[in-house]
């Protein structure tokens, strides 16, 4: 996508067309340019219009943890997970699953390298 692409899509915003898709198609976006402060604003932004969205969890997850915020990502996929496995979407909770278990390790290294 480019960016006349992205500017019409943020112009679908607050409109009759904003929802769900419509923000997490944004945060996608944010955060193929590596953006990731508006990645995680429009992954939430999702979230808030539907909870239970697996995909946009396990974005807001991978956003947070490139954004520098490790803890705050484990809990996105941990809820994520949550979501995913109470809709039956079993392939996004393994996902998240694996993405969760990644930042675990890399937290327990370095706490115990503190």
């Amino acid at each position: 996508m480019n960016d006349e692409a992205l500017q019409r899509l943020q112009k679908l915003v607050d409109g009759p067309r904003d929802g769900a898709l419509l923000r997490f198609g944004l945060a996608n976006e944010y955060a193929r340019l590596e953006q990731w402060p508006q990645a995680i604003r429009e992954a939430r932004a999702a979230l808030a219009f539907q909870h239970d969205y697996s995909a946009a969890w396990k974005l807001l997850g991978k956003a947070l943890q490139a954004g520098g915020e490790p803890q705050q990502a484990l809990q996105a996929y941990r809820d994520g997970i949550a979501v995913a496995e109470q809709r039956g979407d079993k392939q996004a909770a393994k996902e998240m699953t694996v993405f969760a278990r990644r930042i675990e390790k890399t937290l327990a290294a370095s706490d115990g390298a503190s």
